[in-house]
């Protein structure tokens, strides 16, 4: 079952399920996570006009208006390779709630939005029949089966695959819909960030000098050093910035929002689409921001493993 949304809080939301916390996690990661919590906290007033444009003039066109997160648009434009993601919606029409069937059909939805978001670099591949060889793609790609109780065997799952490696989202329930979207693009990312490949000079003149000074300031002595130790000096180091910038971040997009507000309820229409530019503007700044301290942190911690892994 998905984790409660994001949008809720990033405190609730930080800590990670026990199988993911298997192997070494850069900051990028980390930090990309906290991004789709902020955004999505900041970028609901433009979500909320645009989804009620779209009531107003009727369904837009592709993803029955649909509007991503721009952090969710972030990730799948630097997509580099092509992911496939496979819907699995295998329900038995006499004992599965027509509350579940339509939430299944949002599901299809939203993944069309993720495909059109992204052309050419996802497909989006979806299995519904009850027919043996769905139902055994499904397991074989560790969708969850329920229903046995009281009918035919049913799966409700995604699977995502990159590069040879996937991930799986292998049960969905309309009780966690609001973090389908936060869970699927955190998916991706440690798809992204699981096949990113760190390729080590055989010198240490081919590595980034830039990272190297600032590896070296906080690390002053690298060979007493560990690699698991010297990535968590790296990652600390980059958490606090970050936590730092937050702060000041959330202040401008709380002026932001209550500008919005005010201007929503006795402004004109010119006022509403300002404070609406204005409070697009501070969200893009924002995401900005966080993404450069992301990049730094990564290259400075892919820096500090080229360091140990070169010939002294």
């Amino acid at each position: 079952m998905m984790r409660a949304s994001l949008v809720n809080g990033l405190g609730a939301t930080l800590g990670l399920r026990p199988g993911e916390r298997a192997g070494t996690r850069t900051i990028f990661l980390l930090l990309v996570v906290c991004l789709l919590g902020i955004a999505s906290g900041a970028y609901w007033f433009y979500r909320a006009s645009q989804r009620g444009a779209a009531s107003a003039g009727g369904p837009a066109s592709g993803a029955s208006g649909i509007v991503l997160s721009d952090s969710t648009t972030s990730i799948l434009a630097g997509l580099e390779s092509s992911l496939e993601i496979r819907f699995y919606a295998l329900l038995d029409p006499a004992t599965v709630p027509a509350s579940v069937t339509a939430f299944a059909g949002r599901v299809g939805q939203l993944l069309s939005a993720y495909q059109q978001d992204a052309p050419g670099k996802i497909k989006v591949t979806s299995f519904t029949s009850q027919s043996n060889s769905d139902a055994n793609a499904a397991m074989a790609d560790g969708i969850t089966v329920f229903n046995l109780d009281k009918g035919e065997a049913c799966y409700l799952g995604i699977t995502l695959a990159l590069n040879g490696r996937k991930e799986t989202l292998p049960h969905l329930s309309p009780d966690w819909e609001q973090a389908l979207e936060p869970d699927l693009t955190r998916a991706i990312i440690r798809l992204v960030d699981a096949t990113r490949a760190v390729a080590v000079p055989t010198a240490v003149s081919q590595i980034n000098t830039a990272a190297v000074q600032e590896v070296r300031a906080l690390i002053p002595d690298l060979d007493a050093v560990s690699v698991p130790a010297g990535k968590q000096i790296l990652q600390d180091a980059a958490y606090k910035e970050f936590t730092a910038a937050s702060k000041e971040m959330q202040a401008q997009v709380k002026e932001a929002e209550q500008r919005l507000a005010e201007a929503q309820k006795v402004g004109t229409e010119a006022e509403k689409q300002a404070a609406l530019k204005h409070l697009q503007q501070v969200q893009a700044e924002q995401i900005e921001k966080l993404k450069e301290i992301a990049a730094r942190s990564k290259a400075q911690i892919d820096t500090f493993q080229q360091l140990k892994a070169a010939p002294h």
